[in-house]
């Protein structure tokens, strides 16, 4: 695993490494990033009064985990071949969790370009998928896994609470795009931004829409006054991804002294090094929303 996440770290381009595996009839992928190893099941304890979705806890090593059943997630059957089955143990939002699954085969080396947005998929996936990707011979459901953690656990999600108690401050003046391809989290970071006081915010569904956006504004002097002073952006997005962006904002003789934070799931050792190497101002993980306000408002005082 770690061979992989170095190959990936490296190649500094628009691209993702994905863990395919299947629940059913189902083919699935995770970022390679956000895995940490995959096992065979381990004795589950039965806890009480817990998520339907939540088979458990199980014990690995000295850590106890939560075991949350996918195929119950997105409403599949049970697996046909439970001697198949594995378990995914990811790290996303500061979390760990293991992902029931019920069979793991290979690990893709793709660019985002090739990822669909899930509003082009038929209707029965889209609240848990953030893109589809295509290949030769097979369609690749890639979930939105952070949105199924606090689906679970709404307490590892961002509160809005804990803006409202760091008190009033005004920055309207203040002009921000949001690179954001989860809908839900585009309207949490609406709302925690307006409360702490930034209301001049644009939304992106994904790097290649910010990107369009920022490069025709950089490229015509008339539009220089409408430059953002601050760019937050995700990593996972379909067509571009976080790094990719922020390396072309950094490259952009204009756009170049923009400050971009990414706000992401997966910032961890090794992706915390590759988004200093493309030029990242600063490096927030999610649901970190008070470390986020906190970071903007020293980047933008």
């Amino acid at each position: 695993m770690n061979d992989h996440k170095g190959i990936l770290l490296e190649s500094g381009t628009n691209e993702i490494e994905v863990i395919v595996f299947s629940i059913g009839e189902g083919v699935f992928g995770i970022n390679v990033m956000k895995v940490r190893e995959i096992i065979n099941p381990l004795p589950v304890t039965k806890m009480p009064n817990s998520h339907p979705s939540v088979e458990g806890i199980i014990r690995l090593r000295d850590e106890v985990l939560p075991v949350v059943n996918l195929g119950q997630v997105i409403g599949f059957p049970p697996s046909a071949h439970p001697e198949q089955d594995k378990l995914i143990v990811a790290e996303l939002n500061k979390m760990k969790v293991a992902f029931h699954v019920h069979s793991v085969s290979r690990i893709h080396r793709i660019s985002w370009e090739q990822i669909e947005k899930p509003t082009k998929l038929s209707q029965g996936l889209e609240t848990t998928t953030i893109g589809v990707i295509k290949m030769e011979d097979d369609m690749i459901l890639l979930l939105d896994y952070e949105k199924i953690v606090v689906d679970i656990s709404p307490d590892s999600g961002m509160n809005v609470g804990q803006i409202k108690a760091m008190g009033p401050r005004q920055r309207s003046d203040k002009k921000i795009v949001i690179a954001e391809d989860s809908p839900i989290l585009r309207k949490l970071l609406e709302d925690t931004l307006s409360a702490s006081g930034y209301n001049n915010l644009h939304f992106f569904e994904d790097g290649r829409q910010a990107w369009d956006y920022l490069e025709e504004l950089g490229n015509n002097k008339e539009l220089f006054t409408q430059l953002p002073h601050l760019v937050i952006s995700d990593i996972e997005m379909p067509q571009m991804d976080g790094h990719h962006l922020t390396k072309r904002i950094k490259g952009h003789k204009v756009l170049n002294d923009i400050p971009v934070v990414i706000f992401s799931s997966l910032i961890t050792g090794d992706l915390f090094h590759k988004g200093e190497r493309v030029g990242a101002n600063a490096q927030v993980s999610k649901p970190e929303i008070v470390n986020l306000v906190e970071t903007i408002d020293r980047l933008l005082a």
